[in-house]
């Protein structure tokens, strides 16, 4: 039975997360709809690794098994064709072996939050972008943000609902950048807590408004109390950008 993996884009706005959800949409529940639209059998999509209700991704990836084989180009055509009108698009599909695990092959998640700042209310942006109207020090934020590379406990940022074994993650990269009154923060890992990244970057913003100090910052990472964190960035600014194999 071939296995094919995809590559996939979403805007996160119209569903509960990635996740199948009973009663709710979610992007699973409409990629596994396609799936069984194309080939007639009812068949799991296994992501790798679940978005919370409202962030977006450019590059999520997934594998499924169909029995039926598909030229890979005519199945993302034809899963495409199934997905409208849902803001979901398979940007490839490509045959891989058995051995391919969306989820536990994953060498590193990359992904990337958007901060607008400027005082103006949002205009082709709204939906997909943090406004934060106070000017904010991206430097200060940048340089706190070293604090939180490498292997740390991260309860402080972890959700109180987090499923994860263990609140021990390895932070690869966290970098601030500015350009113009847009801000992006790049971050990489293997994996992350629920609610890891929106956590590391609403504490952040407290950094860049002054509210915070780096040392702030690093003593509510050291408290390891979830009451600890700052405000928790919005789902809109997030995006699933790559996942590395």
């Amino acid at each position: 039975m071939p296995r094919y993996k995809l590559t996939i884009e979403y805007d996160g706005a119209p569903f509960f997360g990635w996740q199948l959800q009973e009663s709710l949409p979610s992007v699973q529940g409409a990629l596994e709809a396609a799936v069984q639209a194309t080939c007639g059998v009812a068949t799991r999509v296994h992501g790798s690794g679940r978005t919370d209700a409202g962030v977006h991704a450019i590059g999520q990836v997934a594998h499924c098994d169909i029995e039926k084989p598909f030229r890979p180009d005519r199945l993302r055509d034809a899963l495409n064709a199934h997905l409208r009108p849902n803001p979901i698009a398979v940007l490839d599909a490509e045959i891989v072996g058995d051995d391919f695990d969306a989820r536990f092959s994953a060498k590193k998640r990359h992904y990337r939050y958007r901060i607008v700042n400027h005082r103006a209310n949002l205009a082709l942006d709204r939906g997909r972008v943090w406004r934060v109207p106070q000017r904010l020090d991206a430097e200060a934020m940048h340089v706190a943000a070293q604090r939180l590379i490498g292997r740390h406990d991260f309860t402080t940022f972890r959700d109180t609902e987090c499923q994860a074994k263990s609140p021990e993650k390895t932070l690869d990269q966290l970098d601030v950048l500015r350009e113009g009154d847009a801000i992006t923060v790049l971050t990489s890992a293997r994996s992350y807590l629920h609610s890891q990244v929106r956590s590391m970057v609403g504490s952040l913003v407290w950094v860049g408004q002054g509210r915070w100090s780096a040392d702030d910052l690093a003593a509510a990472l050291a408290a390891r109390n979830r009451a600890a964190c700052g405000v928790v960035a919005p789902p809109e600014g997030l995006y699933l950008v790559r996942v590395e194999y």
